[in-house]
């Protein structure tokens, strides 16, 4: 089993308590909060006056690498944080226009492979990070990546390393391979894409879907990255679909000692669309408890893909 699940019935529907048998993570999905209204559809248009990253000012503002330069592949424009908090830590401005409501292939692909270039060389572990739109978290709304490299990696994909490497010493296989065949069985699965997407059972913020990617390393990535981009072009356009213009995205990497047991996988979540009159998707529980309070199954997104009329 790749996680436990227990339902508590109550006057109104049911809580189900969920738990990662891999990392103990866990979480509870409660679908009545779906009821509370708390998001709305619409996205505020935001002004491009004085945005670092739009083109009049990105080559003037931005810092540059130690050579004096900033890597520019297609439209985006990769350059050093200039408020780092990682050992290594980078900006890629994914497009030219200010405000984007739809993405190509081509965007997401110069970006993601830039990401890939600058980092590759760094000793530590990777991640590629969005956060798209102030109420997932961007200071800024003009799209963009944030690339960070650590000694260690992060709280959540320590746990995916470690846990991970222990499956591979008790079971003598891959994790991520078991993984793949049980959701590929299952309703969270997403079909038609060219890697590996599927709903994650036990998530970490609202309609989380993963991709497992097929490598483990940032270099690795660079062989898929189209493919990557191709796939995360339709998942987003899905997100705008069902009403969700925001959301957050991680792409976690492992180093070449962990090829044996580990997989690099991407986690995306969708998030409260902006607005002036709604309350956070984020609070005590998934703050200080850890322990996200999501409002829709996983089974329920992957009916919701195979009956969106783009996919």
């Amino acid at each position: 089993m790749m996680f436990q699940a227990c339902r508590h019935e109550h006057g109104s529907g049911f809580i189900e308590f969920r738990v990662d048998s891999l990392t103990g993570m866990r979480a509870r999905i409660c679908p009545e909060r779906l009821k509370r209204g708390i998001g709305v559809r619409d996205i505020p248009d935001y002004s491009p006056e004085g945005c670092p990253f739009c083109k009049e000012l990105v080559t003037r503002v931005t810092p540059v690498f130690p050579d004096g330069t900033r890597l520019e592949i297609g439209e985006s424009i990769t350059f050093p944080n200039l408020y780092p908090f990682a050992s290594y830590h980078i900006v890629t401005v994914i497009t030219r226009d200010h405000m984007v409501r739809s993405f190509t292939r081509d965007q997401i692909k110069d970006a993601f492979m830039a990401q890939a270039r600058t980092m590759e060389d760094q000793p530590g572990y990777v991640s590629i990070n969005w956060n798209f739109l102030p109420s997932a978290g961007a200071s800024l709304p003009h799209p963009h990546l944030q690339g960070l490299v650590d000694p260690v990696p992060g709280t959540l994909p320590m746990k995916y390393i470690s846990g991970s490497q222990d499956y591979f010493l008790q079971h003598g296989r891959s994790w991520w391979l078991d993984l793949c065949r049980s959701e590929a069985a299952s309703e969270r699965f997403l079909n038609g894409l060219n890697l590996f997407w599927y709903a994650h059972p036990v998530p970490v913020g609202e309609k989380e879907i993963r991709c497992v990617l097929p490598g483990v390393t940032i270099s690795d990535f660079k062989d898929s990255v189209g493919s990557f981009a191709s796939d995360l072009v339709r998942v987003l356009d899905f997100y705008q679909d069902i009403g969700h213009g925001a959301w957050n995205l991680s792409v976690f990497f492992g180093q070449e000692k962990e090829r044996e047991y580990f997989s690099a996988f991407a986690i995306l979540i969708a998030r409260i669309n902006p607005n002036p009159l709604s309350t956070s998707d984020t609070a005590f529980m998934e703050r200080l408890h850890l322990e996200p309070v999501v409002l829709t199954l996983p089974e329920d997104i992957g009916r919701l893909w195979r009956n969106n009329s783009r996919s």
